[in-house]
Protein backbone atom coordinates (compact mmCIF):
# COMPACT_ATOMS: atom_id res chain seq x y z
CA UNK A 1 0.00 0.00 0.00
CA UNK A 2 1.27 3.66 -0.73
CA UNK A 3 2.43 5.86 1.86
CA UNK A 4 -0.07 9.07 1.83
CA UNK A 5 1.92 12.31 0.60
CA UNK A 6 0.83 13.70 3.73
CA UNK A 7 1.51 11.17 6.00
CA UNK A 8 4.17 14.00 8.30
CA UNK A 9 1.04 15.93 9.33
CA UNK A 10 0.00 13.00 11.62
CA UNK A 11 3.07 11.08 12.26
CA UNK A 12 5.08 12.86 14.89
CA UNK A 13 2.69 11.81 18.00
CA UNK A 14 2.14 9.09 20.54
CA UNK A 15 4.91 6.67 20.91
CA UNK A 16 6.74 8.66 18.11
CA UNK A 17 7.61 11.31 20.49
CA UNK A 18 8.42 8.80 23.17
CA UNK A 19 10.77 7.86 21.27
CA UNK A 20 12.43 10.86 19.54
CA UNK A 21 12.66 13.11 23.00
CA UNK A 22 15.04 9.92 24.22
CA UNK A 23 16.84 9.27 21.12
CA UNK A 24 19.85 11.24 20.55
CA UNK A 25 22.07 12.11 23.99
CA UNK A 26 22.31 16.16 24.99
CA UNK A 27 26.27 16.08 24.43
CA UNK A 28 25.17 15.06 20.30
CA UNK A 29 22.83 17.94 20.59
CA UNK A 30 25.80 20.18 21.92
CA UNK A 31 28.26 19.30 19.37
CA UNK A 32 25.57 19.99 16.57
CA UNK A 33 25.00 23.47 17.88
CA UNK A 34 28.97 23.64 18.20
CA UNK A 35 29.15 23.09 14.39
CA UNK A 36 25.70 25.00 13.48
CA UNK A 37 27.29 27.93 15.68
CA UNK A 38 30.66 28.13 13.76
CA UNK A 39 29.41 27.66 10.81
CA UNK A 40 26.45 30.30 10.65
CA UNK A 41 28.91 32.92 12.30
CA UNK A 42 26.32 33.15 15.05
CA UNK A 43 26.62 35.81 17.67
CA UNK A 44 24.10 36.18 20.96
CA UNK A 45 21.60 38.63 20.01
CA UNK A 46 21.07 36.83 16.37
CA UNK A 47 18.12 36.04 15.25
CA UNK A 48 17.23 32.08 14.25
CA UNK A 49 14.25 30.29 12.94
CA UNK A 50 14.21 26.41 13.79
CA UNK A 51 12.29 24.45 11.04
CA UNK A 52 10.68 22.02 12.05
CA UNK A 53 11.99 21.87 15.30
CA UNK A 54 10.45 19.23 16.86
CA UNK A 55 10.63 18.86 20.64
CA UNK A 56 12.62 21.85 20.23
CA UNK A 57 16.65 20.65 20.88
CA UNK A 58 18.27 22.74 18.94
CA UNK A 59 16.12 25.69 19.40
CA UNK A 60 16.70 25.18 23.41
CA UNK A 61 20.80 24.89 22.74
CA UNK A 62 20.30 27.86 20.34
CA UNK A 63 18.91 30.06 23.29
CA UNK A 64 21.13 28.72 25.70
CA UNK A 65 23.90 30.45 23.78
CA UNK A 66 22.54 33.93 23.26
CA UNK A 67 20.23 33.40 20.19
CA UNK A 68 16.89 34.96 19.96
CA UNK A 69 14.74 31.50 18.86
CA UNK A 70 11.89 30.97 16.87
CA UNK A 71 10.91 27.37 16.68
CA UNK A 72 8.01 26.60 14.34
CA UNK A 73 6.51 22.49 13.60
CA UNK A 74 3.65 21.16 12.91
CA UNK A 75 2.80 18.79 15.66
CA UNK A 76 1.31 19.52 18.91
CA UNK A 77 2.77 17.31 21.16
CA UNK A 78 6.43 18.52 20.19
CA UNK A 79 5.54 21.63 20.43
CA UNK A 80 4.06 21.58 23.21
CA UNK A 81 7.19 19.54 24.94
CA UNK A 82 9.67 21.84 23.72
CA UNK A 83 7.47 24.95 25.22
CA UNK A 84 7.34 23.25 28.45
CA UNK A 85 10.72 22.93 28.36
CA UNK A 86 11.85 26.48 27.49
CA UNK A 87 9.30 27.77 30.22
CA UNK A 88 11.58 25.20 32.60
CA UNK A 89 14.95 26.53 31.74
CA UNK A 90 13.47 30.48 32.01
CA UNK A 91 14.18 30.88 28.14
CA UNK A 92 12.68 32.84 25.95
CA UNK A 93 11.13 31.27 22.28
CA UNK A 94 8.38 32.31 20.06
CA UNK A 95 6.36 28.86 19.06
CA UNK A 96 4.76 28.76 15.88
CA UNK A 97 2.80 25.78 14.71
CA UNK A 98 2.68 25.72 10.70
CA UNK A 99 3.40 23.90 7.78
CA UNK A 100 7.26 24.06 7.67
CA UNK A 101 6.66 25.91 4.17
CA UNK A 102 4.16 27.83 5.62
CA UNK A 103 6.90 31.00 7.15
CA UNK A 104 5.08 34.67 7.41
CA UNK A 105 8.53 36.47 8.09
CA UNK A 106 9.97 38.61 5.66
CA UNK A 107 13.86 38.93 5.62
CA UNK A 108 13.86 39.53 9.76
CA UNK A 109 16.47 35.93 10.65
CA UNK A 110 19.84 35.79 10.62
CA UNK A 111 20.03 32.34 9.91
CA UNK A 112 17.19 29.01 9.16
CA UNK A 113 18.13 25.96 10.53
CA UNK A 114 16.62 22.46 8.92
CA UNK A 115 18.21 19.75 10.57
CA UNK A 116 17.30 16.04 10.46
CA UNK A 117 15.12 14.09 7.58
CA UNK A 118 12.47 16.83 7.56
CA UNK A 119 13.75 17.93 3.96
CA UNK A 120 13.35 14.54 2.27
CA UNK A 121 9.37 14.41 3.81
CA UNK A 122 8.05 16.67 0.53
CA UNK A 123 7.58 16.20 -3.26
CA UNK A 124 10.13 18.16 -5.38
CA UNK A 125 7.40 21.14 -5.87
CA UNK A 126 7.41 21.36 -2.00
CA UNK A 127 11.08 21.64 -1.59
CA UNK A 128 11.07 24.03 -3.46
CA UNK A 129 8.65 25.82 -1.79
CA UNK A 130 10.35 25.30 1.21
CA UNK A 131 13.48 26.98 0.60
CA UNK A 132 12.08 29.66 -1.03
CA UNK A 133 10.01 30.60 2.32
CA UNK A 134 13.70 29.99 4.21
CA UNK A 135 15.16 32.38 1.75
CA UNK A 136 12.33 35.01 2.25
CA UNK A 137 12.45 34.48 5.64
CA UNK A 138 16.14 35.49 5.68
CA UNK A 139 17.91 38.89 5.73
CA UNK A 140 19.79 39.36 2.83
CA UNK A 141 23.45 37.99 3.52
CA UNK A 142 21.47 35.54 6.19
CA UNK A 143 22.77 32.33 6.76
CA UNK A 144 20.79 28.42 5.73
CA UNK A 145 21.86 25.36 7.15
CA UNK A 146 20.07 22.70 6.10
CA UNK A 147 20.54 18.62 6.71
CA UNK A 148 19.39 16.27 3.96
CA UNK A 149 19.56 13.00 5.35
CA UNK A 150 18.08 11.42 2.65
CA UNK A 151 21.05 11.70 0.16
CA UNK A 152 21.82 8.64 -2.47
CA UNK A 153 25.51 9.37 -1.83
CA UNK A 154 24.90 8.82 1.75
CA UNK A 155 22.71 6.40 2.09
CA UNK A 156 23.05 3.99 -0.76
CA UNK A 157 26.62 2.63 0.13
CA UNK A 158 25.55 1.03 3.07
CA UNK A 159 21.75 0.66 2.37
CA UNK A 160 19.91 -1.66 4.66
CA UNK A 161 16.13 -2.34 4.84
CA UNK A 162 15.90 -2.57 8.49
CA UNK A 163 16.65 -1.17 11.90
CA UNK A 164 15.82 -1.89 15.58
CA UNK A 165 16.36 0.84 17.95
CA UNK A 166 15.27 1.59 21.73
CA UNK A 167 14.85 5.09 23.35
CA UNK A 168 12.71 6.82 25.74
CA UNK A 169 11.95 3.17 26.94
CA UNK A 170 10.18 2.70 23.20
CA UNK A 171 11.50 -0.15 20.99
CA UNK A 172 11.90 0.62 17.32
CA UNK A 173 11.88 -1.38 14.30
CA UNK A 174 11.33 -0.18 10.48
CA UNK A 175 11.35 -1.77 7.17
CA UNK A 176 12.04 0.39 4.16
CA UNK A 177 11.81 -0.25 0.63
CA UNK A 178 13.02 2.19 -2.10
CA UNK A 179 11.28 2.76 -5.26
CA UNK A 180 13.56 3.77 -8.36
CA UNK A 181 10.44 5.04 -10.54
CA UNK A 182 9.15 7.78 -7.43
CA UNK A 183 13.09 8.46 -6.34
CA UNK A 184 11.21 7.78 -2.82
CA UNK A 185 12.47 5.40 -0.21
CA UNK A 186 8.92 4.01 2.22
CA UNK A 187 9.47 3.14 5.70
CA UNK A 188 7.41 1.33 8.17
CA UNK A 189 7.47 1.47 11.40
CA UNK A 190 6.30 -0.25 14.57
CA UNK A 191 7.33 1.13 18.31
CA UNK A 192 6.49 -1.08 21.16
CA UNK A 193 6.15 0.42 24.78
CA UNK A 194 5.17 -2.67 27.16
CA UNK A 195 1.81 -3.48 26.06
CA UNK A 196 1.33 -0.47 24.14
CA UNK A 197 1.85 -1.20 20.09
CA UNK A 198 1.67 1.69 17.14
CA UNK A 199 2.11 1.39 13.55
CA UNK A 200 3.32 4.10 11.36
CA UNK A 201 4.41 4.63 7.78
CA UNK A 202 6.47 7.65 6.35
CA UNK A 203 7.91 8.38 2.72
CA UNK A 204 11.28 10.04 1.87
CA UNK A 205 12.35 12.09 -1.23
CA UNK A 206 16.36 10.63 -2.11
CA UNK A 207 17.68 13.12 -4.12
CA UNK A 208 21.32 12.98 -5.16
CA UNK A 209 23.67 16.26 -3.47
CA UNK A 210 23.64 18.06 -6.96
CA UNK A 211 19.73 18.21 -7.14
CA UNK A 212 19.71 19.89 -3.70
CA UNK A 213 22.26 21.97 -4.76
CA UNK A 214 20.77 23.53 -7.89
CA UNK A 215 17.71 23.91 -6.32
CA UNK A 216 19.20 26.20 -3.76
CA UNK A 217 20.61 28.11 -6.39
CA UNK A 218 17.37 28.53 -8.12
CA UNK A 219 16.15 29.89 -5.05
CA UNK A 220 18.14 32.89 -4.15
CA UNK A 221 21.26 31.07 -2.30
CA UNK A 222 25.05 31.50 -2.90
CA UNK A 223 28.29 30.95 -1.33
CA UNK A 224 27.28 26.98 -0.99
CA UNK A 225 29.34 24.73 0.97
CA UNK A 226 28.53 20.95 1.43
CA UNK A 227 29.66 19.08 4.38
CA UNK A 228 29.72 14.98 5.58
CA UNK A 229 28.85 15.75 9.03
CA UNK A 230 29.12 17.90 11.96
CA UNK A 231 33.22 17.20 11.99
CA UNK A 232 33.42 19.62 8.99
CA UNK A 233 34.90 17.30 6.60
CA UNK A 234 33.55 18.10 2.65
CA UNK A 235 30.54 15.44 1.63
CA UNK A 236 31.66 12.43 -0.27
CA UNK A 237 30.48 9.18 -1.42
CA UNK A 238 30.26 7.91 1.76
CA UNK A 239 29.08 10.24 4.31
CA UNK A 240 26.74 10.08 7.08
CA UNK A 241 24.36 12.82 6.09
CA UNK A 242 24.59 16.03 3.88
CA UNK A 243 24.96 19.47 5.58
CA UNK A 244 24.49 22.53 3.72
CA UNK A 245 25.11 26.19 4.79
CA UNK A 246 24.50 29.04 2.10
CA UNK A 247 23.81 32.57 2.13
CA UNK A 248 20.91 34.23 0.85
CA UNK A 249 21.71 37.04 -1.66
CA UNK A 250 19.81 39.84 -3.21
CA UNK A 251 16.82 41.92 -1.92
CA UNK A 252 14.43 40.32 0.11
CA UNK A 253 10.78 40.70 -1.80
Amino acid sequence: MTVSPDWWKDFFSGLVVDFWTGAIPDAATAADADFFTSRLSLRSGDRVLDVPCGHGRFALELARRGCRVTGLDLSKEFLALASASAKEQGLSIEWRRSDMRDMPWRGEFDAVVCAGNSFGYLDDDGNRAFLAAAASALKPGGRLLLEAGWVAEARFPDFTDGREMEAGGVRFASRTVYDPRTSRAESRYTLTKGALVEERAASFRVCMAREILDLLRAEGFEDIQAYGSTGGEPFALGSPTLLVVASRMGVVP
